[in-house]
């Protein structure tokens, strides 16, 4: 496959070419998540609930993908940026080889103890227990797909090939949103309906993204896998993964906590969560943007486009934020009554979007941030703050409600990303800018 070039160009135009095709993934993403609520939340609060508590254990997993899919898309991009390809397709049979161990051990592990993991967050109510358990049993070889498909995507990423991406996300996404009614109502699976639907397309993904690779997602065996580069890929990736790992293991311990408060506040959280992916659409797609730009750029030595790369992607990230922060602190529960009825439920999500509201800023800065570092290979100073901040969450939540209730809980998430996103920025005028050669 023919890498298209960042190394040259307009700035705002390659940035714009590289994340236009990730916003509408992650739009069409968001669409579907909507789409998949409303066809959830049918089914009421503890349908929600239900779903929302398995989510994070495959959140987990897509935190445990993270050591690949970030991993082997820095090396790639990195030796395209050198006009490598042999060794581009290299890092690609190092991440096929780590990727398929991953995903099959972390399958197994949902089959035989994903009672347990739901069993630890003590939820009280029989029905979603057992909801969620049978949700994340069907989840368990849907991670094995998708695994995959996340590491295609940012491989294509660094190819510059974001739209090509783009084209089968929308396709398994229109898939899953076809499919949802059908089994939740139709053939009356409820919430294990969501979950097949989601297999389903995943499936469907993957088998798209092999055919249209022309032979680049298949492993070579005259290349074969070197030792050194599935360490490097590790490497690399581990900082992002243990930090993405922590920061799901923190949500399942914030989780634990919210539960106090009954269903109704696991189902708020859930759906505060789903509004607020609105901000991530655009800021998600800068950072694959720039991940992508600084990579191919960092390994052509123009180190100049790296922080004109930043610069404009920030700008954007950060006008973007403002104007989400505005509509979720004056219309929460406008937005919030599109998914459910519940005035309990009202409530809590729209308190959680007010308090979120103010933290929005800090959150494109954090992430746009994290893409420049990840594309110069240093994915360790991302991942640092990210641990720092987001541990501290879980002291913060427990002194805030005592006094906020279950608000102290979304207070803790926005003060920790307030501070991420000072550190993030103190750390690029500390490694970047005042470095002679990005002058």
């Amino acid at each position: 496959m023919k890498k298209v070039d960042l190394t040259q160009g307009n700035v705002l135009s390659v940035i714009a070419a590289l994340a236009i095709p990730i916003v509408g993934s992650s739009l069409l993403q968001f669409t579907y998540n909507i789409v998949d609520m409303l066809w959830v939340g049918g089914l009421g609060s503890n349908a929600v609930a239900s779903v929302g508590s398995s989510s994070f254990f495959t959140g987990l997993g897509y935190s445990i993908n993270t050591l690949v899919v970030i991993g082997a898309g820095i090396k790639v991009s990195h030796a395209l940026g050198r006009n490598e390809d042999n060794e581009a397709k290299a890092y690609i049979n190092s991440g096929i080889f780590v990727n398929f161990i991953l995903a099959t051990l972390y399958a197994i592990m949902l089959l035989f103890a994903g009672k347990y993991f739901i069993g630890f967050l003590k939820l009280g109510n029989q029905v979603v227990e057992n909801d969620a358990n049978l949700y994340l049993m069907i989840s368990a070889p849907m991670l094995f797909f998708s695994f995959f498909n996340q590491m295609y995507i940012r491989i294509l990423g660094s190819y510059g090939h974001n739209s090509g991406a783009l084209k089968i996300s929308a396709a398994g996404i229109v898939l899953n949103i076809i499919l949802d009614p059908i089994f939740i109502y139709i053939f009356k699976f409820g919430v294990a309906g969501a979950a097949i639907a989601t297999l389903v397309s995943n499936i469907a993904m993957f088998i798209m993204f092999r055919v249209s690779s022309k032979g680049l997602f298949n492993f070579d065996f005259n290349i074969g896998i070197s030792k050194e580069k599935v360490m490097e890929v590790i490497r690399l990736g581990f900082p992002m993964a243990f930090q993405r790992i922590l920061f799901t293991l923190v949500n399942i311990i914030l989780a634990r906590i919210i539960s106090i408060f009954g269903s109704d506040a696991i189902a708020a959280q859930k759906i505060g969560v789903q509004i607020e992916s609105v901000t991530f659409m655009i800021i998600g797609g800068l950072n694959g943007a720039i991940a992508s730009f600084t990579g191919q750029n960092f390994g052509a030595k123009k180190y100049d486009r790296i922080v004109k790369g930043y610069n404009t992607s920030l700008t954007i990230g950060i006008v973007y934020a403002i104007s989400t922060s505005i509509v979720f602190i004056l219309l929460p529960e406008y937005l919030v009554k599109i998914f459910i009825n519940d005035p309990s439920t009202i409530e809590i999500a729209s308190m959680y979007l007010k308090i979120i509201a103010y933290s929005q800023i800090f959150s494109a800065i954090e992430m746009v941030s994290n893409g420049m570092f990840t594309g110069l290979g240093m994915p360790n100073i991302p991942a640092t703050i990210s641990i720092i901040f987001t541990v501290l969450r879980i002291p913060m939540a427990l002194v805030f409600i005592k006094y906020f209730d279950v608000n102290g809980v979304w207070l803790s998430i926005s003060v920790s990303s307030v501070l991420k996103g000072i550190a993030a920025y103190i750390m690029y005028i500390l490694k970047v800018r005042k470095d002679e050669k990005y002058a």
